[in-house]
């Protein structure tokens, strides 16, 4: 179990690995676009609105998240195939990878990160458009899409030369990734703020006892929040107190460990305060 993966496959198989993983990756993706077209049609059909507003702003959002990731695999394609190029010499290709096994190993998986992180992004999407997922799980794939990217970067930079103009582009295209990736979050926050506050404040549906019923639970709620906030002020008074015990005590505290609040000065007897010392 310990063993490199890389030795339980065959040199001329590792090299197709890496050519069909970043295959994958791109089809993937490509995948991804259409899904979220065909969402964004449905939504359009679906929703109005608000919610309409929302979702078209989420699903551009992630449109463009994608578009950037497809231009990252395709620079990244690239960059493989010059660092392949200078460097394997009389070799083939794939007894090139063959002998930097970890390196491709490393390819192999930044490459799977990317193409997983874009699927569970459209699936996540479209659950939020279904109103049957979490707008925190978009949040959470764009953070992983943003991570993914990195460890593709930084396994092409390993082998790649400083000077190439294909690593000055990958670069580049990483920064887009993690600038539309931000545009995601972005776009999903402020869409949750708008149908939270929608959904909370529409009263415009209710009846004259559904309104009344809604009134008091809310009256009982205040109440209640205002009791436990009350409770907490206690609290916080209790624990400040008890903080200026222990502070006041600690000078002179017994050797066992239990501080002890200092005696009260006795009656009709003033002592000077004590002169600050130099640190």
């Amino acid at each position: 179990e310990l063993r490199p993966k890389s030795l339980d496959v065959k040199q001329e198989e590792l090299g197709d690995m890496v050519e069909k993983e970043m295959a994958s990756t791109s089809e993937a993706i490509e995948d991804a676009v259409r899904r979220i077209e065909e969402m964004m049609s449905q939504a359009r059909n679906e929703s109005s609105g608000v919610k309409l507003e929302v979702n078209e702003r989420i699903l551009n959002s992630c449109t463009d998240l994608m578009k950037a990731i497809r231009l990252l695999v395709t620079t990244s394609t690239n960059l493989q195939k010059e660092i392949v190029e200078s460097g394997r010499g009389a070799a083939t290709t794939q007894e090139f990878y063959a002998k930097n096994s970890r390196w491709t190993e490393g390819l192999i998986s930044a490459s799977k990160a990317v193409g997983w992180g874009a699927t569970q992004l459209v699936e996540s999407a479209d659950r939020v458009v279904l109103h049957t997922g979490k707008y925190e799980e978009l949040i959470v794939c764009s953070h992983e899409i943003a991570a993914s990217t990195a460890q593709l970067v930084a396994a092409s930079k390993v082998k790649a030369e400083k000077s190439s103009r294909n690593l000055a582009r990958l670069q580049e295209c990483s920064r887009n990734v993690n600038e539309m990736a931000a545009n995601v979050v972005a776009s999903t926050k402020s869409g949750q703020e708008q149908i939270e506050e929608k959904d909370t404040m529409d009263f415009s549906g209710m009846s004259l006892i559904k309104l009344k019923k809604e009134e008091m639970e809310t009256q009982v709620k205040v109440l209640e929040l205002e009791k436990r906030l009350e409770g907490e002020r206690v609290r916080l008074g209790e624990l400040r107190k008890q903080h200026y015990v222990l502070a006041g005590g600690c000078d002179h505290a017994p050797e066992d460990g239990e501080a002890k609040p200092a005696p009260a000065p006795r009656r009709g007897i003033l002592k000077k305060p004590p002169i600050a010392q130099k640190p």
